[in-house]
């Protein structure tokens, strides 16, 4: 009886690594050797978009005093055409940030891979 009970544990346990292979065989490669540049990538792709969304709000909040303490209906259609523009433009930029940090981050070179000729 005591067997079985340890097979049972032994089996729960290795649950974990047996769900890693299937994933390793199903193409996904050798996620138990990513690197630790690889994780700090990310965490610096975390950082960038959680700076970025702290920026919108900022800018959000500038654009409601504005229109708080406008005259007329064109300066809040003036306004508000700024508010979009530069809202459009930061959104741009940040996709190119982010994409340029994704590319790095999943370049062989910083996972310590080396490129195949």
């Amino acid at each position: 009886m005591a067997n079985k009970s340890e097979t049972q544990t032994s089996t729960k346990d290795a649950a974990p690594f047996g769900a890693l292979a299937q994933l390793q065989e199903a193409g996904f490669g050798n996620m138990v050797g990513m690197s630790t540049a690889w994780m700090e990538a990310m965490g610096e792709m975390g950082a960038e978009v959680a700076g970025f969304i702290a920026e919108r709000i900022k800018e959000d909040v500038k654009t409601q005093h504005k229109m708080l303490h406008c005259k007329n209906v064109g300066e809040l259609q003036h306004i508000q055409g700024e508010f979009i523009q530069k809202a459009i433009d930061q959104y741009q930029a940040e996709t190119g940030k982010l994409v340029e940090m994704s590319t790095k981050a999943f370049a062989p070179e910083a996972n310590g891979e080396k490129k195949k000729s």
